[in-house]
């Protein structure tokens, strides 16, 4: 499995593991989010979090699913604080009831992790009628993140600890259509592009981190905000591209991350003291990397920003 990786300059690279990049780190008192926990790196994610001691709410569309995900940590990891919450990112509705039931609960939030998604499905529109992977992908988190924020600011100025929101992207992002992002038909069959729509998605997934970054520094407020890219994971994300999927099946051994590394980047942007007060970076294989001249294009963040408030109000 990469026999041709090398070690960035923080120590890890693309073979390393979430545990591998976590080893070490007491991360007890910290409460965190993981959206998409019950399956693939979200899974991992949140195992190798509850390992390093945070109490994981695992925000999952399938409770049965999450409560056997759930039952498996536990059992590895006896000490393991889990809770479960229903959380479907396709609509606006569960998204408000999973901010009111959590922010009513009393509990803190130091740690967002923005991970659900979908790829390349065929043209659908979301409970709310807009574009299906936009909507999951990036519109569900982007309410979610605005309805927990000031929970977060709450808990970083009263535990003095910094806060970190971690959006989960792709080198998908560039991938998108030409415009970047199709404001003016977001919700178009015609030139729809499964491919391109998820890049879409993904290119939002930056962009939201950029803002928000920026908006956060504006503030003055300890919580930072960071996108990344995963790796090219063998999971069920592949699922609608059945050509793909099959060759994933053959090959993925060879040439693709499995879980455990998959996860790496998301828990060492999430826990890792050397990403204290990084915010608006995107990272990949554990290390700072570059997104495009989109994904760094200020007032397409800016433009994005409002479209985005447009949309969810």
């Amino acid at each position: 499995m990469w026999p041709f990786c090398r070690k960035g300059p923080s120590g890890f690279s693309s073979s390393s593991t979430a545990e591998e990049v976590t080893h070490g780190i007491d991360a007890s008192g910290l409460t965190a989010i993981v959206t998409g926990a019950s399956s693939g790196i979200g899974t991992e994610t949140s195992r190798v979090l509850a390992l390093r001691g945070v109490h994981v709410i695992m925000a999952v569309r399938n409770k049965a699913a999450g409560r056997s995900i759930k039952e498996a940590i536990v059992k590895e990891i006896p000490s393991a604080k889990v809770d479960i919450m229903e959380l479907d990112l396709n609509s606006m509705a569960s998204v408000r009831n999973f901010a009111t039931e959590f922010n009513s609960s009393g509990l803190p939030l130091n740690i967002l992790i923005n991970n659900a998604g979908i790829m390349a499905t065929p043209f659908m529109l979301s409970k709310d009628n807009i574009e299906q992977q936009f909507a999951t992908n990036h519109l569900g988190h982007f309410l979610l993140t605005n309805l927990l924020l000031e929970n977060m600011k709450k808990t970083a100025h009263e535990s003095k600890r910094e806060g970190r929101i971690v959006i989960v992207s792709s080198e998908a992002h560039r991938y998108t259509y030409h415009e970047g992002i199709r404001f003016d038909k977001i919700n178009d069959p015609s030139g729809y592009s499964s491919i391109r729509a998820y890049g879409q998605s993904k290119l939002a997934n930056v962009l939201h981190a950029n803002e928000l970054t920026r908006q956060l520094k504006e503030d003055g407020v300890n919580i930072t905000a960071n996108s990344l890219h995963p790796g090219t994971i063998s999971t069920n994300l592949f699922r609608h591209m059945s050509t793909v999927n099959g060759l994933i099946n053959v090959v993925g051994r060879l040439v693709l991350k499995n879980v455990q590394q998959g996860a790496a980047t998301t828990c060492y942007v999430a826990l890792h003291p050397q990403v204290k007060g990084v915010s608006g970076e995107y990272f990949s294989d554990c290390n700072l990397a570059k997104a495009t001249d989109m994904g760094r294009d200020v007032g397409l963040a800016k433009q994005l920003w409002d479209f985005s408030m447009k949309l969810v109000n």
